[in-house]
């Protein structure tokens, strides 16, 4: 069916991809334990012929180029030779704003393949044609899909980086950003890989962070079809709710702001500091080891108070070593998620976590909240209609400005230009029910980080709760959940960010091996996947964790506290 889809209009496929969707009612089967055909590997056949030979409805190729095995590295390894194809799809001229839109796309076709095709999910805004090697999941990666031998796209989901943000102006350039786009691309990019190979990929996975975990649960839910397996990361699947809680956010911070231009003078490196060391005093040895880590983070919610846990000033007299009052209350409100002024819930509350003290989170809570990400995300992509382009000159203003009560309710909004709400063209249809992707054996691995700055790791859990209820209980037959202590959004933080779940998702797709014994690891200075800076000093520079699929925690049992062997998931 999926191949039929160039000749449908945009709308149509949609909805007929969405159709597919079908729910899991509750107590449902048990998925197929069968796994799917493994993955035979191949040849590459055509590389410079495919911008003649390959023909596909409303695409052009635009570049098809050899590259030689040792011009891309990951990890200072070279990647393997290939062939690098680029292209446009559905390029039109928008009767909005003017702007000439396409679907820009990269794929990159290894000589020596391994039979699999990954489409590469891309974050923040898109527009950015990010390089076709595919993620296999947390931050300064050993390997990636393309030296593993997958064929990869990567695209910029309808638009260009010169018309960011003002791309949201343009209603179709919104569908595309949001869902679209990977169901135009998907069936092409299975048709290019075979004219590439002289055959169709065996199986077909699905990988990104952020953004591109939110395309991983989109796809989840409209295109069950398409993809055998399906890695997402920090998935924001309620983005548009995220964006306008970090408006909130930044009004709560403003408050308490020394210099109401920098909104990191609300709570300072120092207090940062001593708000992880508050955590780390009553969490740290929950799981057993006082190692610096919180790997139950659920009894941490239950065991820390800020107000309690966390000393107070006196007065207006901040010295780092305690927070006002007036801190703490921003603060809570934050944690407990954006209300509007009659408490109604806008998003969902974050956990308190040690990785607060890193500069990711912060960046999230004080930076991009006012400046050139969520202001403009909200007021030029997400909110019917959208905010005056002058807006940019002034995002501070923008953010702080928002009302919860008047302004918040616009990304469910729709009018005759915008026919679909951001929250009808963001999010996935019905998350929790994926029993169409579950009937066909398909698998799906979520990873996310419990100092998250954007994308609450709360929201994650909510849903695989939902899902579980669904599925009967039995959603792990085909879905499992990742949280990583520490880890800020996507990697980094006081964390074992360093994973790779691309290689348990094909095992788990193509040979029924359900993921065990996964460890994930710190990037020490000599790490060749790239330092994080921001280790702790005490800690070693190897030091390795059990990655547990949720509820399960890592607790120590005995042994050396640096290594993931002297831990259990329980």
């Amino acid at each position: 069916m999926h191949a039929q889809l160039h000749t449908l209009t945009p709308l149509a496929a949609a909805a007929l991809l969405t159709a597919c969707a079908l729910p899991m009612p509750p107590g449902s089967p048990a998925a197929p334990t069968a796994p799917m055909a493994a993955a035979q590997p191949g040849a590459l056949q055509h590389c410079t012929d495919l911008a003649s030979r390959f023909q596909f409805a409303a695409t052009r190729i635009t570049a098809a180029e050899p590259v030689a095995a040792d011009a891309l590295k990951v990890a200072g390894q070279p990647v393997g030779a290939h062939c690098r194809v680029a292209g446009l799809m559905h390029e039109r001229t928008s009767p909005v704003d003017g702007q000439s839109y396409a679907i820009g796309f990269e794929m990159r076709l290894p000589t020596n393949w391994n039979g699999r095709f990954l489409h590469q999910g891309n974050g923040g805004l898109d527009g950015i044609l990010v390089p076709a090697t595919g993620g296999v999941g947390g931050r300064g990666s050993l390997t990636n899909a393309l030296q593993m031998g997958f064929a990869v796209l990567s695209s910029d989901a309808g638009h260009n980086v010169r018309q960011l943000p003002l791309f949201g102006l343009d209603p179709q350039a919104r569908l595309d950003y949001g869902y679209q786009a990977v169901a135009k691309l998907t069936p092409m990019a299975k048709a290019l890989i075979a004219t590439g190979y002289g055959r169709a990929a065996d199986r077909s996975y699905f990988a990104g962070c952020s953004n591109g975990g939110r395309h991983a649960f989109v796809t989840a839910a409209r295109l069950p079809e398409s993809y055998d397996g399906i890695l997402a990361g920090a998935p924001g699947y309620n983005l548009p709710q995220a964006a306008v809680a970090q408006l909130f956010g930044a009004q709560q911070f403003a408050r308490v702001a020394t210099d109401p231009k920098d909104l990191k003078t609300a709570i300072t490196p120092a207090e940062r500091q001593l708000i992880s060391r508050q955590v780390l005093a009553r969490c740290d040895a929950l799981d057993g080891a006082t190692d610096g880590m919180v790997q139950d983070s659920a009894a941490c919610q239950k065991a820390f108070d800020l107000a309690r846990d966390v000393p107070t000033c006196e007065g207006s007299n901040r010295t780092g070593q305690c927070l006002t009052g007036a801190q703490k209350t921003a603060l809570g409100n934050v944690l407990a998620g954006a209300r509007d002024s009659s408490g109604k819930a806008l998003y969902t509350r974050f956990p308190v976590d040690p990785g607060f003290v890193s500069e990711d989170w912060a960046n999230w809570k004080f930076v991009y909240s006012v400046t050139n990400r969520d202001p403009v995300a909200v007021g030029h992509v997400f909110t019917v209609p959208p905010a005056p382009k002058e807006m940019m000159k002034d995002t501070l203003g923008y953010a702080l400005n928002f009302s919860m009560d008047r302004d918040a309710p616009a990304i469910f909004r729709t009018d005759a230009t915008y026919t679909e709400s951001a929250m009808q063209f963001m999010t996935p249809p019905k998350p929790a029910e994926l029993g169409a992707l579950r009937a066909r054996g398909a698998k799906l691995l979520v990873w996310h980080g419990t100092s998250d700055g954007v994308f609450s790791p709360e929201a994650t859990v909510t849903w695989y709760r939902d899902l579980q209820k669904n599925a009967g209980g039995r959603a792990d037959d085909f879905a499992q959940l990742y949280l990583v202590p520490g880890m800020n959004h996507c990697g980094g933080g006081p964390s074992t960010d360093q994973f790779n779940l691309l290689q348990p998702l094909v095992e788990w797709v193509e040979q029924g091996k359900a993921p065990a014994g996964l460890t994930a690891q710190v990037r020490g200075p000599a790490n060749a996947g790239g330092a994080n800076t921001e280790l702790p000093a005490g800690w070693s520079p190897e030091r390795s964790r059990p990655l547990c699929a949720w509820p399960k925690v890592a607790r120590y049992q005995s042994g050396d506290v640096e290594q993931a062997a002297s831990f259990r998931c329980e």
